[in-house]
């Protein structure tokens, strides 16, 4: 990359300050987050040319995970390295963090009035709505990137990443991987730089995810303790290294596990968590503590985010200086060819599920009406979903069935 901007690095505290703030007012999920990035550090305070912010941007979301999760990470790490990285990490995820596993207490454990149940039913309700806009805004720009023949084989693998969420359920990981090998396999023609060409020295080889986050054991531990801490590390590894096309994949990938599998959750707890993942600063990755605090307390809420964001970590401290190969690397540009229109598949196929979880019939009012802001109206996420709880804590008031 380009050299740093010639502006004077900002001390570690000033990085706690400024990532903390954002991670306190960053409503509204990536677009919000990154906005907030780039006018901080290349706008107002010039620590990164716009050159440099943008490469990052193009380098993050082509990585698995979160993507504005790792552009505050790499933001940070750029300006004073690993614990740089580190504080702004942490500081961009803990707030909506904290929020999360406290609201998660007071609707998981707790018992709420029935208002405000009323309003978690409401937000929920427009989960499925806010999962079809997610997918398609994912997919609008990969479309009009593919041309040719290429564009049938992105049709193709929406279309199975839709089928898979929608009835596959804990199987979609193998999907949005057998997609990306497809797409490999079908655009190297010929021996070219593979995925190893990436690597550190002595490091990761041809199976990263395996060696430095522990996939394989992680597995292991899963099979060996159906339910357990090993269950759900395993669910946290997915949603942080496999959710390829940014932070609403986990939804298909964390409801499968939550509800029909390992049965932490009821269908309408893992709705209202996914509404409060939206609700909350920060980004929706965050939203696996809910599982994790269904799972096993306060404690489990922490090791299941700890486990999610941890590859979000170790791809920009092991790998930010090769951002710049990562973007020119053909197999690394190949396989997110095939899985990222899968994922944007999965996300708009998992508003099928999502939307048989709702129970009760005045909720498919409010998620029509989320449609139609969402969809036609293109309102945004965050005030479709404020509206939607105002009206199901108003319809709870005037004595609609409400979920207890």
């Amino acid at each position: 990359m380009q050299g740093r901007a010639e502006i004077e690095p900002p001390s570690l505290l000033t990085i706690l300050r400024e990532w903390g703030r954002i991670g306190c007012i960053g409503f509204g999920g990536p677009p919000a987050h990154m906005t907030l990035l780039r006018d901080l550090c290349v706008r107002d305070r010039r620590w990164l040319t716009r050159e440099q912010f943008e490469h990052a941007l193009a380098a993050t979301n082509m990585l698995p995970g979160p993507a504005s999760t790792q552009l505050a990470i790499y933001c940070a790490w750029r300006l004073r390295g690993t614990r740089g990285a580190l504080i702004g990490g942490l500081c961009f995820i803990c707030p909506g963090l904290a929020a999360m596993i406290a609201l998660s207490a007071l609707f998981l454990s707790g018992s709420p009035p029935d208002w405000l149940r009323g309003a978690a039913m409401g937000a929920g309700a427009a989960v499925a709505a806010v999962a079809v806009r997610a997918g398609t805004d994912l997919a609008a720009p990969i479309w009009h990137a593919a041309a040719g023949p290429r564009r049938v084989r992105v049709a193709v693998y929406a279309s199975i990443g839709a089928v898979a969420a929608a009835t596959l359920g804990a199987w979609l990981v193998l999907v949005l991987l057998g997609a990306g090998a497809v797409e490999l396999a079908a655009e190297r023609g010929g021996s070219r730089p593979g995925l190893a060409s990436l690597a550190p020295a002595g490091g990761w080889s041809l199976h990263p995810l395996a060696r430095e986050w522990g996939l394989m054991p992680a597995l292991a531990a899963a099979l060996a303790d159906p339910g357990g801490t090993g269950a759900l590390a395993w669910t946290a590894l997915k949603v942080g290294a496999l959710a390829f096309g940014g932070g609403f994949v986990i939804v298909p990938l964390m409801q499968a596990d939550a509800v029909s599998t390992y049965h932490w959750m009821t269908h309408a707890q893992f709705l209202n968590a996914v509404a409060l993942g939206q609700l909350t600063p920060g980004p929706v990755t965050q939203t696996v503590a809910a599982v994790g605090y269904a799972a096993g307390g306060v404690g489990d809420a922490l090791l299941a985010s700890a486990i999610a964001f941890a590859p979000s970590f170790s791809f920009i401290l092991l790998g930010g200086e090769r951002f710049e190969r990562l973007l020119s690397n053909s197999a690394v540009r190949a396989f997110l060819a095939g899985a990222a229109p899968a994922a944007a598949g999965a996300i708009v196929g998992s508003a099928i599920p999502l939307a048989s979880a709702i129970s009760e019939s005045w909720q498919y009012v409010l998620l029509g009406a989320a449609a139609l802001s969402l969809l036609v109206a293109r309102r945004g996420v965050l005030a479709t979903l404020v509206g939607c709880a105002c009206a199901g804590a108003l319809a709870s008031v005037v004595g609609a069935p409400i979920v207890h």
